[in-house]
């Protein structure tokens, strides 16, 4: 189990942006996403991914929906919260699957994915990370594990939190988004078992408590980190309502002119 991971939900739980009984969406699910809300108790949970082989039985207690997270199949607002865990990177366009995820939650948004720092970037220049994620792949017996969950390796897309409020604020822009961040230091273990190159392996090995100590002393340098999104509950003073500007305010403020023909 991903210690980060239910970490961070149990902390959202305490702090009362989640509860036990909120309504949420996993997409990209695997084992482990039913692992870890099974774990803290939460009740009301689908898992959704492109894979359904064996699905139905292997989510239970929960539901399972086999969902496209770049064109989710849900009404707006269909579930409290929309959750996550190491998938946008494997979509064609991670930010159509933020903003898919975004628009089908009611009350937010929370994502576990890597994060792009200077830290990261030398790491893999150097060969200690991977641009591609070929990794996933092979352990899937070249079948699948890749971009869109197929055998073609993803490129490893590492998000910034100034993308992330970008992209959202773009998305809905009759408001202002609340964002909150957790980091963290993710070790590719599964990477250092498979690799045939036992030199870099061992490298990676000997580095790893340097750099522990230099993520806890510099955590936005961390190679991993999550975002908890709540969605707007407040306008913008020049919006009347989330589609239509105040015109007194506006007015109030600048000339109006007519419609040009």
């Amino acid at each position: 189990m991903d210690a980060f991971y239910s970490e961070t939900l149990g902390q959202l739980l305490r702090d009362g942006w989640m509860r036990l009984d909120s309504s949420v969406l996993v997409v990209c699910g695997e084992m482990s996403d039913r692992d870890v809300f099974d774990g803290l108790g939460f009740r009301r949970v689908t898992i959704s991914n492109l894979d359904a082989r064996g699905a139905e039985d292997r989510f239970a207690p929960y539901a399972w929906s086999m969902q496209d997270v770049e064109a989710l199949g849900f009404e707006d607002g269909a579930f409290d919260f929309v959750v996550v865990h190491q998938g946008l990177h494997h979509c064609r366009s991670p930010h159509r699957g933020l903003l898919e995820m975004y628009r089908v939650a009611k009350r937010g948004v929370l994502a576990f994915e890597p994060r792009d720092t200077a830290l990261v970037r030398l790491g893999v220049r150097l060969g200690f990370g991977q641009e591609y994620e070929v990794a996933a792949v092979a352990a899937n017996a070249l079948q699948s594990g890749g971009v869109s969950n197929s055998a073609t390796p993803n490129f490893v897309y590492r998000w910034t939190e100034r993308e992330i409020e970008k992209t959202i604020h773009t998305f809905a822009p009759e408001g202002r988004a609340r964002f909150r961040y957790f980091s963290a230091l993710r070790v590719p273990k599964l990477r250092m078992q498979t690799m045939k190159n036992r030199w870099v392996a061992g490298s990676l090995r000997a580095l790893l408590p340097m750099v522990r100590l230099f993520a806890a002393m510099f955590p936005g340098q961390s190679n991993c980190f999550a975002f908890a999104i709540t969605k707007v509950d407040t306008l913008h003073p020049w919006m009347a309502d989330a589609t239509t500007v105040d015109a007194a305010w506006v007015r109030g403020r600048y000339e109006v002119g007519g419609v040009a023909s």
